[in-house]
């Protein structure tokens, strides 16, 4: 996790809290007219562990140039549920499980954050 959140985002485990992850892996299957053709019969989808992570360091610490072939041009601040309306379609199911299965830990980061 920590070396895809270096590449994607510049961010290393100093900056960031883990505050849960998801209970199994989570899939989805790319449309096959979505696929490279040199990648047809070779690739499929993507299995992922989904984390909620607290970001404890600066919004300056993000860096979007920090591998050699990024994959985002810009980030910004979002409120949870908003990446469910903005995500391609065949991808919708498991953001939407992924972030059901995490909203209860925002509820213990609240708890914590106020004692």
């Amino acid at each position: 996790m920590y070396r895809e959140l270096h590449e994607e985002v510049g961010l290393t485990a100093e900056h960031v809290r883990i505050l849960g992850r998801t209970k199994d892996w989570l899939r989805y299957d790319v449309p096959t007219h979505w696929i490279k053709r040199e990648w047809r019969g070779s690739y499929k989808g993507q299995k992922q562990i989904w984390y909620l992570l607290r970001l404890v360091g600066r919004d300056s610490d993000v860096c979007l140039r920090a591998s050699d072939h990024p994959e985002f041009d810009a980030w910004r601040w979002n409120e949870y549920w908003v990446p469910l309306d903005a995500v391609i379609e065949f991808k919708r199911e498991v953001y939407r499980l992924a972030l059901v299965e995490l909203e209860r830990f925002l509820e213990v980061d609240r708890t914590v954050r106020r004692s």
